[in-house]
């Protein structure tokens, strides 16, 4: 069964908390290579996957199945490593409580630890230049290969709708500076 209907299943029964674990166990390790794609540290994608996984637990129950639930899934995500970046709340450095959302995520970053793909040096430095967005951007598309209409669920702010056109265009544009960059270094002939 795919992971939406059983995840839309167990929320219908009232079992949040088996329809949390499969979400997880399911999307995490897609969640995490995102996050580790995006915020470049793997302390930092550790604690924003900490912080996904606390949300997706949390708000699992609010969720309607209006987008697919792993769209849901990295705007969470999303949204964890944004307020990572956030100062004030490096400040507050609120530790989160452990329970079993975080001893999952752990169970989980520790797997994919292991499994963990090595990039290249060159390529890393070259994502290194982009923007946030551009890197999330590239992330969402290229490594987890999801639709624009995804990427653009995503990326879309409340307050600031982004359309799929809009993002193809963007990233023709980020392809175009990417293989400039390239060259620059000597990467390309």
């Amino acid at each position: 069964m795919p992971i939406d209907a059983r995840v839309q299943e167990l929320i219908a029964a009232g079992d949040l908390r088996t329809a949390a674990t499969e979400a997880l166990r399911v999307l995490g390790p897609q969640v995490l290579r995102y996050l580790r794609s995006v915020l470049r540290n793997e302390a930092d994608a550790g604690d924003a996957f900490s912080q996904f996984a606390e949300n997706l637990w949390s708000g699992l129950a609010g969720f309607r199945g209006q987008s697919a639930l792993r769209t849901w899934a990295f705007r969470i995500a999303r949204n964890a490593a944004a307020n990572l970046r956030d100062e004030a709340w490096r400040r507050r450095g609120r530790p989160f409580a452990t329970g079993e959302a975080s001893a999952l995520a752990l169970e989980i970053r520790t797997a994919s630890a292991v499994r963990a793909e090595q990039q290249h040096d060159a390529l890393s430095k070259l994502r290194e230049a982009l923007t946030d967005d551009d890197r999330a951007l590239l992330a969402l598309r290229v490594d987890q290969q999801l639709s624009w209409e995804e990427v653009a669920e995503i990326l879309s702010a409340d307050d600031a709708p982004v359309t799929a056109g809009t993002l193809t265009k963007r990233f023709e544009r980020l392809k175009d500076r990417l293989a400039r960059m390239a060259k620059e270094q000597g990467l390309l002939g």
